[in-house]
């Protein structure tokens, strides 16, 4: 009886730009350019397509230097009010990685967003995999923020945030929301997502009739933004980094 031979374990192979992307050198989209300028050889030939069969072994080179794997950094930032979470903004304001200008740190990041007018906690990262486990909507990772919002909201409101709203065809809902104090004129609400839409508290809240003030996020999954200042960035413990870990 013929003997079965032992089935060979096939070699993963990724395209061009992830590669560059899953060692941490730079976002895929930074080595879909990369490639495209033809500032990337592999094997001491120039590639121009970004989608290029990289199996592991070969020799990847960006500008005449070795791109190698970078060791995976993370941050946890207090994003201020007012700036862009963009690499670059075609409009010239200010960005994120002004506050990070002199840190000798590689590329990194942003692991999900906040828009220009929201502030609180933002992460960055070189680990692709890691971001995409916090950021990827069937890992349901929470994210909570602090809302100031415009006028008097009751246990209606709060109710109806959890129930749902539908806007643009988009189902907008809060995973859980309470009010935490009010005022003559305005009311602080928490608000918990565990999915996230372009402006989804924002939409949600105009929906119900009420303009956001100000919208703080506070906290992603078990990280808090504790005392962190405005502006002012910190690298995450390993024990951070396991607890908001996914896959």
């Amino acid at each position: 009886m013929p003997t079965s031979r032992p089935r060979r374990t096939a070699t993963p192979v990724f395209g061009l730009a992830r590669v560059l992307s899953k060692r941490g050198i730079c976002s895929r989209s930074q080595g879909e350019r990369l490639a495209r300028e033809g500032r990337v050889r592999v094997d001491g030939r120039i590639v121009r397509d970004p989608e290029f069969p990289i199996a592991g072994h070969e020799r990847i080179e960006i500008d005449g230097g070795t791109a190698q794997a970078v060791a995976p950094i993370y941050i946890a930032m207090n994003k201020p009010r007012g700036i862009v979470v963009s690499a670059a903004d075609e409009r010239g304001r200010d960005t994120v990685y002004s506050l990070l200008e002199g840190a000798g740190l590689p590329w990194l990041g942003p692991v999900g967003r906040l828009d220009k007018a929201s502030e609180g906690l933002l992460l960055l990262s070189n680990d692709t995999a890691w971001a995409a486990g916090i950021t990827e909507p069937a890992t349901h990772v929470s994210k909570t923020y602090h809302v100031q919002v415009a006028g008097q909201p009751d246990a209606a409101t709060v109710a109806a945030m959890c129930e749902g709203v539908v806007d643009a065809g988009d189902t907008l809902r809060a995973a859980s929301a309470s009010l935490l104090r009010q005022g003559e004129r305005n009311a602080w609400l928490e608000v918990t997502l565990d999915e996230g839409r372009n402006r989804h508290i924002r939409r949600l809240l105009a929906a119900l009739g009420f303009d956001v003030l100000r919208l703080v996020r506070v906290a992603i999954g078990d990280l808090v933004l504790g005392d962190l200042a405005k502006g002012q960035w910190r690298h995450l413990g390993d024990a951070e980094v396991a607890g908001l870990r996914r896959g």
